[in-house]
This record gives structure tokens, C-alpha cells and sequence, in this order.
């Protein structure tokens, strides 16, 4: 099988429901920027010392989810194939709680704001929590489109994780720069 085909070369892409939209369709642009986080996350995992196995895995669980959350917006509301999709739920966000809590305590409070930096794992994360909220103003504009409509419940779900996620991505780069020794750089005035 051949990776490239043509068939986008007029501006158009299929959904994973077999439509054809613009490449410029809000839909595209949503599950464009959750794959352009998900591919950051490598960069995180890929930057981190084989010492920290455990957060590596649960970055590549988030990963998972968002890979799901890419398939969810890349169907039309109604469609077939949304049966056959693993649902976002309130559980995924939870999860997300959790993590925040748990890292957000073994790190020293913040009491001013910092810049994104440091370890190049850090920064990775915050480029990360950058991209992670460009994706949650695609998703909100979309379901602000879809209110009401088969699948906008599903939507609401999303919203939530990428929100939880772009915290979770905060405290992730602050806790990179612990890992490596690093302070968090403070903001200057």
C-alpha cells in the first residue's frame, strides 16, 4: 500500500466516517491539533531519563486516550462508525485528577508564575499544555456548532479531559525539571 494517494491534493480529506470535508473544516482542525499534542507527548517521553518507566507509561496511557479522542471528532455526529468508538467519560478526567494531585504534591508550591522551560522535557510538556489548549478552543467551537446533536454529550466529555490534561501538562513539565534537578524559571517583572 502506497502512503501517499492524491486524494487530498484538491484540499479535501475523508473523516474516519467516510465523509469528504475541507482540510480548513473545524472537525479537521480539532483532531489536527490532538494528533499534533499526541506527537508532542512522544517528544516528553522521548526526553526523559529511562529512570522515570512509570511516568513514561502513564503518559503513553494519555496518549491512548487521546488517539480515541482523535477517532471521536473525526466522525460526524450520528455516524455508524461512533458506535464502534471507545467513549470519553468522566472516569478519563479523574484519572487526570488524580495524576495532577499526586504530582502537584511532591512539588514545591508556586507562588508567581514561571516560564515555560527548562530540561528539554519540560519544555516539551509545556509545548505540550500550549498545544493541548489550542485543541480545547477547536473542540468547544465544534460542539458549540453540534449543541443538541447526536454526539454533543460526547463532546462535553472531551472538553473536560483536554482541559484536566492541559493542568496535568503544567504540573508534568514542572515535575521534568525536578527530575533533572532544575528549578522552575520565575517570571521577571
Amino acid at each position: 500500500m502506497k502512503i501517499y494517494t492524491g486524494s487530498g491534493d484538491r484540499g479535501k480529506t475523508s473523516l474516519l466516517s467516510g465523509e469528504r470535508v475541507s482540510k480548513a473544516d473545524l472537525r479537521v482542525e480539532a483532531y489536527g491539533d490532538v494528533d499534533e499534542l499526541n506527537s508532542i507527548l512522544g517528544g516528553v517521553v522521548a526526553a526523559l531519563p529511562p529512570t522515570e518507566a512509570e511516568l513514561a507509561k502513564e503518559i503513553q496511557k494519555i496518549q491512548s486516550v487521546l488517539l480515541h479522542i482523535g477517532a471521536c471528532l473525526a466522525v460526524t455526529p450520528g455516524s455508524p462508525v461512533s458506535e464502534e468508538l471507545e467513549e470519553i467519560t468522566k472516569e478519563h478526567s479523574k484519572a487526570l485528577e488524580g495524576a495532577i494531585d499526586r504530582i502537584d504534591g511532591s512539588l514545591p508550591p508556586l507562588k508567581e508564575f514561571i516560564l515555560p522551560g527548562g530540561h528539554i522535557s519540560a519544555a516539551w510538556a509545556h509545548l505540550a499544555r500550549a498545544v493541548c489548549r489550542r485543541a480545547e478552543r477547536h473542540v468547544v467551537n465544534l460542539s458549540a456548532i453540534q449543541t443538541g446533536t447526536v454526539g454533543s454529550e460526547q463532546l462535553r466529555h472531551v472538553i473536560v479531559y483536554l482541559n484536566r490534561l492541559s493542568d496535568y501538562l503544567f504540573v508534568l513539565a514542572r515535575l521534568c525539571n525536578k527530575i533533572q534537578g532544575l528549578s522552575d524559571t520565575m517570571w521577571k517583572r
